[in-house]
């Protein structure tokens, strides 16, 4: 019973300095208290630094999806729908959400832990005593970069993975020839569902950023607290991103 009240407790609380962080962090947004300087340098480190993993995990998610729907598509007479099925496969969900997997277990952890020490190294308490809003510094350039360059990051990623399942699908089912694969991607892909793609990539990047900041903020103590900072970090960003994505679901699509 005190397990649970202590992790009722600890959720609420999370919770809710998660939310105040964020709308401390859309006044400095919003009255464009931003530093260019430590947005790119935010933004490289969030697009470059990912780049490798995100396409790896969106390539062979592709190549797995393609594996199993290609010959069964060709049994049912269906090799022309391929390229379209696994283009809105993966630009309403799969591209993103695993684009999003990637960026957490990379970059927010990373975020997360490095906060984390500088809250129990005293850095953040120094901050605060010069007078530097620990928000606007330390927050603010990461969500921005973080809605700025997710986008991007789910376009390459998604892109790929589609010309990766293509490949796949001609290769296991030789009825689909490149031709056809595209022409069906043409066909199936509106520009709605890339709109709406880079839209909720946006969310993501902000949430991710913003959710492992929060956490990193909230460490206290010493070397062990860092290591919980981060795994809360990761635990609070998938369910951020899942929630969002069930938003958008019911916004777009239900």
């Amino acid at each position: 019973a005190r397990m649970f009240r202590y992790q009722t407790i600890d959720f609420f609380e999370t919770f809710g300095n998660i939310a105040l962080r964020f709308f401390e962090s859309l006044k400095y947004i919003f009255t464009f208290q931003i530093s260019w300087k430590h947005i790119m340098e935010q933004s490289s480190r969030f697009a470059i630094d990912s780049l490798p993993i995100t396409l790896t995990i969106v390539s062979m998610t592709s190549i797995i999806l393609a594996v199993q729907i290609a010959p069964e598509m060709v049994k049912q007479g269906g090799a022309g729908l391929i390229g379209g099925l696994l283009a809105i496969v993966t630009v309403r969900e799969m591209g993103t959400i695993m684009t999003g997997f990637a960026i957490i277990s990379m970059i927010g952890s990373s975020m997360a832990a490095e906060i984390a020490t500088m809250k129990v190294t005293d850095q953040v308490s120094a901050m605060e005593v010069l007078k530097v809003p620990p928000v606007k510094y330390l927050f603010v350039p990461r969500i921005l970069a973080g809605a700025l360059m997710m986008p991007l990051i789910t376009i390459v990623a998604s892109t790929v993975g589609i010309l990766c399942g293509g490949f796949v699908s001609s290769i296991t089912s030789p009825e689909v020839s490149g031709l056809c694969f595209i022409n069906s991607v043409k066909l199936g892909l509106f520009n709605r569902d890339i709109g709406i793609m880079l839209l909720k990539a946006s969310c993501f990047g902000f949430a991710i950023a913003h959710i492992s900041s929060s956490c990193g903020f909230d460490a206290n103590g010493g070397a062990k607290s860092v290591g919980i900072a981060t795994n809360k970090a990761v635990v609070w960003s998938f369910i951020g991103i899942v929630v969002i994505d069930y938003i958008f679901a019911l916004l777009f699509y239900f």
